[in-house]
């Protein structure tokens, strides 16, 4: 079965990661293009020396090479500024897009949770580093409990895995992910921090995740977060829970007050994530950016997949 041919955009860490994932782990994609706008970049060298076609003259270099009519999917890995532009120039060309910037012009994506709703839509947001980690998560613990009142994610990254693309897009990191915690994690009230950890030797990516939830047990909570880890793990190898599921019961006592709800009480349940890279091209403390590159590929993996089965039927 012939393989879905696919281009990315953005010749940095990210753009450079993913495109050695694909070469190596996909199984229905294939590189036609990496695309930059630094004619001098590593990713751009890198891809000519494994004979994949190359442009550094950014979008409308790629829709100008021979191959590109026969791309299917075409991955955005430059930032949420740029990938506006991106995506007006190509929405018309029937091209899956895969967005890896903040942007959020698409719907928010998380494979393990929502992946099969979106598989239809023409452009998908891929959320953020810390949304790929913990909306899983937050998502886990609806699923058991049946409401999540408040859902708040710290997302600690070592400084050196933050390029010039990350710093940029800090308002646009918290402001999306949390949007991302209640519309894809099911949380009433979502909150999100980024820190960038100087520390040397630099660290693995760090997520917590606080939510204060009604219904379910303690039990059934933690079973579901295990399970959903296990999901996720199934294609980014790094990820792991930390310790075991901490509880806390809030009661009506002491209630905690919720901007925009009010005083709440409920089970707070506290969640500690470790996510290692692949090292596929980037160090392996940089799970921040190997979780992005390693959802992308999953989700675009399963949508080619989902297309050849149609063109059998």
């Amino acid at each position: 079965m012939a393989k879905v041919k696919c281009a990315i955009i953005g010749s940095g860490n990210i753009g450079t990661d993913l495109m050695i994932k694909i070469m190596r782990t996909a199984k229905n994609l294939e590189m036609a293009a990496m695309v930059g706008i630094d004619p001098q970049s590593d990713g751009l060298a890198r891809a000519a020396r494994l004979g994949i076609p190359t442009t550094h003259d950014g979008v409308e270099g790629l829709k100008s090479m021979p191959g590109y009519g026969d791309i299917g999917i075409v991955f955005d890995a430059t930032s949420a500024r740029a990938h506006v532009a991106n995506d007006a120039a190509l929405r018309g060309d029937g091209k899956k897009i895969i967005d890896m910037t903040p942007a959020a012009i698409g719907p928010f994506n998380v494979p393990v949770v929502n992946l099969d709703d979106n598989i239809d839509a023409p452009n998908v947001n891929m959320v953020t580093c810390g949304g790929q980690a913990t909306i899983p998560i937050v998502h886990a613990i609806k699923q058991a409990s049946g409401r999540v009142i408040y859902g708040e994610i710290v997302a600690s990254i070592a400084s050196k895995s933050a390029g010039p693309g990350t710093r940029a897009n800090i308002d646009e990191f918290t402001e999306t992910t949390s949007k991302g915690i209640e519309t894809v994690g099911g949380a009433e009230k979502g909150k999100a921090i980024i820190v960038l950890n100087p520390a040397e030797p630099p660290l693995m990516m760090r997520n917590t995740v606080f939510t204060l939830s009604q219904g379910g047990n303690r039990e059934a909570i933690e079973k579901s977060i295990e399970e959903m880890a296990a999901r996720v793990k199934s294609y980014v190898p790094g990820y792991r829970l930390k310790q075991k599921v901490q509880f806390e019961s809030i009661g009506d006592n002491a209630p905690v007050n919720i901007p925009g709800i009010g005083p709440c009480s409920g089970l707070k349940t506290t969640v500690f994530i470790e996510v290692e890279g692949a090292a596929h091209y980037l160090p392996a403390y940089a799970g921040n950016l190997d979780i992005m590159t390693s959802a992308a590929l999953a989700t675009a993996d399963l949508w080619a997949e989902k297309v050849q089965a149609r063109e059998l039927v």
